[in-house]
């Protein structure tokens, strides 16, 4: 009993602060998203009109089938680099740790600079609705891969050598050790990696902000500028809370779906 109230004591300023900077803000972006609240005028309560006034916006359902096209070109990309990236680390013998700062360095790499340089090497291809998301996912995958190898080499790091010793004196190939040893023990790596890619790629905003501003033809109109530009442009703040808390939910309801798929035993 001792033991559980010094714990407690030690989590509760982190609990306070998760509450105050979490939680409270959650609650009030609910409120607001049922008001018509704009920026320095009088409000009233509107139950879910603002979420109806969404889905009948073209713009805003334009902008969720962008953002989850973006996603799907990002999160896979991302998580493909990261393991093969992680593999081939796994065998270095020497320079490990430089390698790894090496590929965090995009991850703490400003993304407005970052973007910069990246709208400056791509050129044309922003110009072209065709082109420009497979170019934004490319920027997307160099800014998170470096982050998710190091999570997935922890992974690897920790599959039993004598795994992998005994499925090779069986007979099997490179590629059946990896499919039937290495990939179900990674599972719950690839789980967290798979999950917090996800959430990152579906607020990409900064590097749309600055290497494309949603165009050309809102063909990289995402939901996180949609929420920017009712909020900050047309102060409506009553819908871009809204349309936050539709991005939480479809956020959630990926996650939960990929939890089920990754989790499901083969």
């Amino acid at each position: 009993m001792r033991g559980a109230f010094t714990t407690l004591v030690f989590l509760l300023p982190v609990l306070v602060l998760f509450g105050v900077f979490r939680f409270v803000p959650m609650i009030g972006v609910l409120g607001l998203s049922l008001t018509d609240y704009r920026l320095g005028g009088d409000w009233r309560f509107t139950g879910t009109a603002n979420y109806a006034e969404l889905l009948r916006d073209e713009v805003f359902l334009d902008s969720l089938t962008t953002t989850l096209a973006y996603v799907a070109l990002c999160v896979p990309l991302t998580v493909v680099v990261a393991l093969g990236t992680a593999l081939l680390l796994d065998a270095v013998r020497w320079g490990r740790g430089l390698f790894r700062t090496a590929l965090l360095t995009p991850y703490v790499t400003s993304l407005v600079l970052a973007g910069v340089v990246w709208q400056w090497l791509f050129g044309p291809l922003l110009n072209s609705p065709a082109f420009v998301l497979p170019a934004l996912a490319v920027v997307g995958v160099w800014k998170g891969f470096g982050y998710a190898t190091v999570i997935l080499l922890a992974g690897v790091r920790r599959v039993p050598a004598g795994c992998l010793d005994a499925a090779r004196v069986d007979g099997a190939s490179a590629w059946q050790r990896f499919r039937h040893v290495r990939l179900p023990l990674l599972r719950p790596v690839l789980l967290f990696v798979v999950v917090v890619e996800t959430i990152g790629a579906f607020q990409v905003f900064d590097t749309i902000y600055v290497m494309t501003a949603g165009g050309p033809v809102r063909a990289s109109y995402t939901l996180a500028y949609a929420i920017y530009d009712y909020g900050f442009k047309d102060l409506t703040f009553g819908r871009a809370s809204a349309a936050g808390v539709v991005l939480w939910a479809v956020v959630l309801l990926v996650s939960l779906v990929q939890r089920r798929v990754l989790e499901r035993k083969p």
